[in-house]
């Protein structure tokens, strides 16, 4: 209960010495004259409200007059209260505490329709018109019960705090309808999509503007914050109607506001960078322990550290129920999202220019919600008809460039959407922006082209585009920004999760001299996605040999200490008929040995089992750089004791290889003196 809660009780315990411990003590309850002034001050904050839709105009407009009403009295009330110098009679400063929680709740009420959205805000405007006559409702009361003779306040005065109870009473008395006609409107227009009637373009101006949404940048404000809540369950029973209405405001930006010009704020992401030049650093705080990069969807584990979903649940799924970070046994496995850093996250990216795509476990729920709700699908087919055929008409970059970005957000939001742009026909459109010499729009075409990608019906119209292959590997070698081309390259490795494609992509020189160069030369996370498309189209035998005349082992030893995927192209090529090129690398066996210990969950397995290809493949040619290694024991046995449980099976059978080998050599009295086979493992391992 509240400090300033008249109904809160004193109560004291005796301690064990007979007096009384201050330990039991609520909070101090504040004084009349700190009462008046927090008085004072809510009523004038709520006197100066703010609407935050047309529609609860009226609403709000009565709590700031009723509250300046109070907030002229109060002011009387503390000049008195400092004339007296006494605090004020009892019956009356139970009262006014009483008037202070109402106004606590007030200020509430009216900070939460703030955060909300207009459109949350209008669907749930009964409950708010019956949170706001409750309120009104105890005001009254509480003005009624104010002992206002005894407080010597001037008549006039008095007459305020009379006026403002009789208005709080006809107001708590009332049924305001002020929202109820819109919101029928538009309960009654999604009913219509539902049955596949297009909305008219004067009905939807007319609906916006009452709703208080009369420009792009405030229609993607709304998008943005519907989506927010449906995604945080804010509110169950009105969840389809939402979908609904996300649908519905994508498809009336895109009709009322001729697909406007992308706020600054929605490419910030896409900011260039020099060639060479680094994406900035993300704060230690922001890293997950396990993988040290940028956390895309944290989220709290038993132990209360924060980790990335996909980092921790592929620690657990290796069989471990330990906190990586500190070691100790978890309870349970469940994991909790961290919104509060989420949001951190996002606003870090959109500061930095850093693109980030979310993964949240209401993804799936919320997809599948969209899935099963008629109307969402009904005007998402609408939009995606209307984009294309605006892009087919249209002639300037800029103009090209407004319909692109709105296809790409609408590509981005669920497949039923990605396969309404792909069967509207947006592939081959979006195919020759790619040669667009207009930043904006060349990287908003393969950012919408790499979105689509992730349908497999779509893939299958992208390869068979004309020139869609050549167009994405123009922007891997000339593309107008870094972040373009590791778009194109991460849509390379959309592209190459097919077998059959993965096989024409691997047989196309330029895609591989592309892809090779992007590793080699660009930042970090353009190396990311190259390594990548290169580590799939190395699970093709076939592939391998053009892959190593590229260069790709060359470039993936050079990149094995600053990206995990470095070691598994390795691996890859180990596996498919390049252990010679790997071998033939000085120092290349090294370099998986270091990887091995001091590199990442994924790269240390990866190491060994790279390593263990090498042995099996090459013989004793492998197995000796690989024993002329310093330390190579201890970091098989290491391995063993806390890899995963396929890097223990395969530091297990690098140790077993070096062993037969070591005892092979001491039989032949090679290296007995030097380097007997006691030596060369734990005693543990030769045991094993």
């Amino acid at each position: 209960m509240a400090a300033n809660d008249p109904r809160a009780v004193v109560t004291t315990a005796p301690s064990s010495s007979g007096s009384y411990s201050s330990a039991f003590l609520p909070p101090p309850s504040p004084s009349d004259g700190d009462l008046l002034r927090s008085l004072h001050r809510l009523a004038r904050d709520l006197s100066a409200v703010e609407t935050p839709a047309p529609f609860l105009r009226a609403a709000f407009a009565s709590i700031s007059r009723r509250s300046k009403l109070l907030a002229a009295a109060f002011d009387d009330l503390l000049l008195c209260a400092a004339a007296a110098g006494d605090g004020l009679p009892r019956s009356a400063s139970l009262c006014l505490r009483e008037v202070l929680l109402v106004l606590q709740r007030f200020k509430a009420v009216v900070a939460d329709c703030g955060a909300r959205s207009r459109m949350r805000l209008l669907l749930q405007s009964d409950e708010t018109g019956a949170e706001l006559r409750d309120l009104h409702h105890d005001l009254a009361t509480m003005l009624d019960l104010l002992p206002v003779a005894e407080l010597g306040l001037a008549d006039d005065v008095a007459d305020l705090v009379a006026l403002a109870s009789r208005q709080c009473r006809r107001c708590s008395s009332s049924s305001p309808a002020e929202a109820e006609p819109l919101k029928t409107s538009i309960l009654s227009l999604i009913e219509e999509i539902e049955r596949e009637i297009v909305p008219e373009r004067e009905r939807l101006e007319e609906i916006l503007e009452e709703v208080g949404i009369n420009d792009p940048a405030s229609c993607s404000d709304e998008i943005e914050s519907l989506e927010r809540e449906i995604g945080d369950r804010a509110s169950e029973r009105w969840t389809s109607s939402m979908i609904a209405l996300v649908g519905l405001l994508r498809y009336s930006k895109c009709v009322l506001f001729s697909v406007a010009t992308p706020r600054p704020s929605d490419s910030k992401a896409d900011i260039e960078l020099e060639d060479g030049e680094e994406s900035p650093a993300p704060p230690p705080d922001l890293r997950c322990p396990i993988s040290l990069d940028l956390m895309r969807d944290p989220v709290v584990a038993a132990s209360g550290q924060t980790y990335d979903r996909e980092s921790i649940g592929r620690w657990f799924g290796s069989g471990k129920s330990t906190c990586p970070k500190t070691g100790q046994v978890l309870a349970n496995l469940e994991l909790v999202p961290n919104k509060s850093l989420k949001n951190l996250i996002s606003k870090w990216c959109r500061e930095n220019g850093v693109a980030m795509e979310t993964c949240e476990a209401g993804k799936g729920e919320q997809a599948q919600a969209v899935a099963a709700n008629k109307a969402a699908l009904e005007v998402a087919r609408m939009t995606a008809s209307f984009l294309v055929k605006k892009l087919s008409v249209s002639f300037s970059p800029e103009a090209a460039n407004r319909v692109v970005h709105e296809i790409r957000l609408l590509s981005k939001s669920g497949p039923e959407n990605r396969a309404f742009v792909g069967e509207a026909g947006a592939v081959p459109l979006l195919v020759p922006l790619l040669y667009s010499e207009d930043a904006g729009l060349q990287l908003n075409a393969v950012t919408a082209l790499l979105k689509l990608s992730a349908l497999e019906a779509n893939k299958k119209r992208i390869m068979h585009a004309e020139g869609a292959v050549e167009a994405v590997t123009h922007i891997m070698g000339s593309g107008t920004t870094w972040r373009a081309k590791e778009t194109a390259a991460a849509t390379v490795v959309s592209l190459a999760s097919v077998h059959s494609y993965r096989r024409r992509l691997g047989r196309n020189p330029a895609v591989v001299e592309k892809l090779v160069h992007l590793a080699r030369a660009g930042p970090l996370s353009t190396k990311k996605d190259a390594l990548a498309a290169l580590l799939l189209l190395a699970g093709e035998r076939e592939n391998v040999g053009k892959l190593v005349d590229a260069g790709v082992t060359e470039v993936a030893l050079s990149a094995i200490s600053d990206e995990e995927t470095a070691a598994a192209v390795l691996q890859a090529l180990a596996k498919r008929g390049g252990a010679d090129a790997i071998v033939s690398i000085d120092g290349a066996v090294a370099r998986l040995v270091v990887e091995m210990r001091r590199g990442t969950e994924w790269a240390r397995e990866c190491a060994a089992a790279a390593l263990v290809l090498l042995c099996r493949r090459l013989g004793a040619r492998a197995v000796t750089q690989v024993m002329a290694v310093p330390g190579v024991e201890w970091a098989i046995w290491e391995l063993m004791g806390t890899g995963t449980d396929r890097a223990r099976r395969k530091a297990a059978s690098l140790g077993r290889i070096c062993r037969r080998w070591a005892a092979a050599s001491a039989a032949d009295g090679e290296r007995s003196a030097e380097c007997p086979a006691s030596s060369l493992v734990p005693p543990a391992m030769m045991a094993s």
